[in-house]
């Protein structure tokens, strides 16, 4: 059998999804399997699973987790997705919840022994099935203590020796950070709780885990990776990470054209491309149709729509879109904002639709198929994000030929040719700034009426952009091989 690169994840597209590291794992490891690498992955077992026609099927019934408390055990589920086997980890107690990680009130009050339970049963689970992995790519907080486990095990066992791992960062702002207590019962050494290790100001930092212990440490954008060297978005983690500069990457996360891509999106009204022979006719009935299906205007078929898909937080600069609303509005312009998040956010947003109604759409929410509609029917894509590691939508966005208006920062900087470049595919500026938002805004809604013949070819630029996760996977190729891992 030959040895497998293993990603765990606590979300995959299409299993489970409150963002984009959803997203991200739901296209990454099929995208290397496609290529070649064997690949597998491991997530939780969330309850809505039991409903979803996946072809999900129990396969171990009693994997002991060697948890603090003996004997307790997991069940094993197991799907075939497009080729690739992906394991489910199910314990009623830990996954079957509405949410993910947190309800209305906080955070869940047991994530950290949600996820020493989800990281120790990845290590029981492999052990389990017989083959070590060549590669354990981790993700996020919520798989950040496999690279310590692996580490401190494969000094004494065997099994591990030659396995290697990855952590990759998604969005450092999110730690998994917990009480020093907690640190007792998940089974690392005492000598991981040290000031190079998972200890973090006193605390258990299951992401500092990681990032102290995997061999590879990567990051999703490669000016994400310069940014969090610093202080002002190595959110503390500044010195761990500069310790590891060595072995830190970044490399640009991918689209999943297979599933955005308006030539064969089956959530729009009418499908259309960069080479369509009747031009951006079919953008402009999208356009229509969302504009009908949201009670907007008709007119603004005629005029700039805006649109705004993410979390409504901080992070996401949904409060300086809400603070130039009015000036927005002087210029007779649409706005559509999806999303949900903080609740005083939210509404404000409902507010201002009711102020503007016809002309302003707010939906609290997230539904897949409207995020599509969106981002084909507004002409100009909102971002105005106060750090972004990566971002997905303004892929998204560029490819539904929709430019975007975006902060300079992370991902963002990576993905957007900035107006008035003669290679143009959208607009940038430079800090978190309402007034800066408010101005590049007006520069793309001046080139949208002032210059047709200009402002098509920004859009047919925008679409021919390859983000392709076939163009990040060999990135990831090369670094397993950097790892001693060659699967050519």
């Amino acid at each position: 059998m030959r040895r497998e690169v293993v990603f765990v994840t606590s979300e995959m597209y299409p299993f489970s999804k409150s963002g984009g590291l959803g997203d991200v794992l739901g296209a990454q490891p099929l995208a290397l399997h496609r290529m070649g690498v064997p690949t597998s992955v491991i997530t939780p077992f969330y309850g809505r699973l039991r409903t979803a026609d996946y072809g999900i099927h129990l396969t171990i019934s009693d994997c002991h987790v060697g948890y603090p408390w003996d004997p307790i055990t997991c069940d094993v589920y197991e799907a075939d997705y497009h080729g690739m086997k992906v394991y489910f980890v199910h314990r009623g107690e830990y996954f079957d919840r509405r949410y993910y990680y947190n309800d209305h009130k906080g955070d869940y009050f047991d994530n950290c022994e949600r996820f020493i339970f989800f990281c120790r049963t990845v290590m029981a689970l492999l052990r389990r099935l017989g083959t070590p992995p060549a590669v354990l790519h981790a993700n996020d907080w919520q798989s950040g203590l496999v690279p310590a486990y692996l580490h401190f095990w494969r000094q004494t066992d065997p099994f591990w020796a030659d396995t290697r791992s990855v952590m990759t960062i998604h969005n450092l702002a999110f730690q998994g950070r917990f009480a020093s207590r907690l640190f007792t019962g998940c089974g690392l050494p005492p000598q991981a709780w040290a000031m190079d290790g998972v200890e973090f100001w006193g605390d258990f930092n299951l992401l500092k885990a990681g990032i102290a212990y995997a061999d590879m440490v990567t990051t999703v954008s490669p000016s994400y990776a310069r940014e969090i060297l610093g202080p002002a978005y190595g959110c503390g983690l500044e010195g761990i990470l500069q310790a590891r500069q060595h072995a830190l990457h970044g490399i640009l996360n991918g689209a999943d054209y297979g599933i955005w891509n308006p030539a064969q999106d089956k959530f729009l009204p009418c499908r259309y491309g960069p080479d369509d022979p009747q031009g951006f006719a079919g953008k402009q009935r999208c356009k229509t149709a969302l504009l009908d299906e949201l009670g907007l205007a008709p007119e603004l078929a005629h005029r700039p729509v805006l649109g705004f898909i993410g979390r409504l937080r901080g992070q996401k600069g949904i409060d300086l879109l809400l603070d130039i609303v009015p000036r927005l509005m002087e210029r007779n312009v649409g706005v559509i904002i999806l999303g949900e998040g903080n609740l005083a956010h939210e509404a404000r947003a409902l507010d201002l639709m009711e102020t503007y109604r016809g002309r302003l759409c707010a939906i609290v929410g997230y539904t897949e198929d409207l995020a599509h509609r969106i981002q084909a029917g507004s002409d100009i894509f909102l971002m105005p994000s106060r750090y972004e590691p990566c971002g997905l939508t303004q892929m998204y966005a560029l490819r539904y030929g929709t430019p975007p208006v975006a902060t300079a920062v992370g991902g963002l900087r990576d993905t957007i040719v900035p107006w008035p470049s003669p290679e143009a595919t959208g607009f940038t500026f430079g800090r978190s700034d309402p007034q800066l938002f408010l101005e590049s805004i007006l520069d793309a809604v001046n080139y949208w009426e002032h210059d047709t013949e200009g402002w098509r070819g920004m859009m047919t630029r925008a679409m021919r952009q390859d983000f392709s996760w076939e163009r990040a996977g060999r990135s990831y190729v090369n670094l397993y091989r950097q790892l001693g891992f060659d699967f050519s």
